[in-house]
């Protein structure tokens, strides 16, 4: 059975949504990032299309005070985010309930400054309409902020927020980040279980050999 599944992912990954999608010329740069486990869309805090920052506030994280300039955000099952700190601590139980009947969907917002592309965080090019959709379709994800709980995150620049959704092996984490670039009208897989599947849709950037970046060359 894992094997079918795996095989479906990367088959439903491989089918496109919107594939006639390009990237624009000008406009909004967000980024799509991955840890080789989960994935999160990063976004500017402040844009002439939203600002972020009445909908998560800095005074709601430990460490409100630096100059925070992106935030990022993702979707997962609400037992693994706050009470698995780490891999070794997943519980078989709980892997077999995520299995059976799901989990309750919490949303994950950290806050950055200035990230830099690299191989793993890749940035895509949006046009202000594309944008403006990627934040609409993110915004029906929250509950009204007065109907809603706020949980301390991983460090001192992130929290979790009550998210609408259940988590399912249909409906992962990653497949979460697939539906809201393809909501928006972002070429994406059709079905993004794993990170993998998601990011392959995302061109890594052109990340220049260390002694380049000094202004060296190559020995010779």
């Amino acid at each position: 059975m894992l094997a079918i599944y795996v095989l479906a992912g990367w088959v439903g990954s491989s089918l496109p949504r919107n594939s006639d999608w390009r990237e624009a010329a000008e406009g909004v740069e967000i980024l799509v990032e991955t840890n080789g486990v989960h994935t999160a869309i990063v976004m500017p805090l402040v844009t002439p299309q939203k600002d972020w920052r009445a909908d998560f506030p800095v005074a709601e994280i430990a460490a409100p005070d630096r100059p925070y300039t992106h935030l990022a955000v993702s979707w997962g099952e609400r037992e693994v985010f706050l009470n698995t700190p780490t891999w070794a601590d997943l519980s078989p139980l709980t892997v077999l309930r995520i299995v059976t009947v799901g989990g309750e969907g919490l949303l994950h917002v950290a806050h950055y400054v200035r990230p830099a592309p690299d191989a793993t965080t890749r940035p895509l090019r949006l046009s202000a309409a594309d944008y403006a959709r990627l934040v609409r379709r993110i915004e029906r994800e929250v509950p009204p902020a007065a109907q809603r709980h706020r949980y301390p995150g991983y460090g001192r620049q992130d929290a979790f927020y009550d998210a609408y959704g259940r988590y399912t092996p249909i409906t992962t984490c990653n497949q979460w980040t697939g539906t809201m670039l393809g909501d928006a009208g972002i070429r994406t897989g059709r079905w993004t279980p794993f990170p993998g599947g998601v990011m392959k849709w995302v061109p890594a950037p052109l990340i220049l050999p260390e002694a380049q970046l000094r202004g060296g060359g190559p020995p010779g």
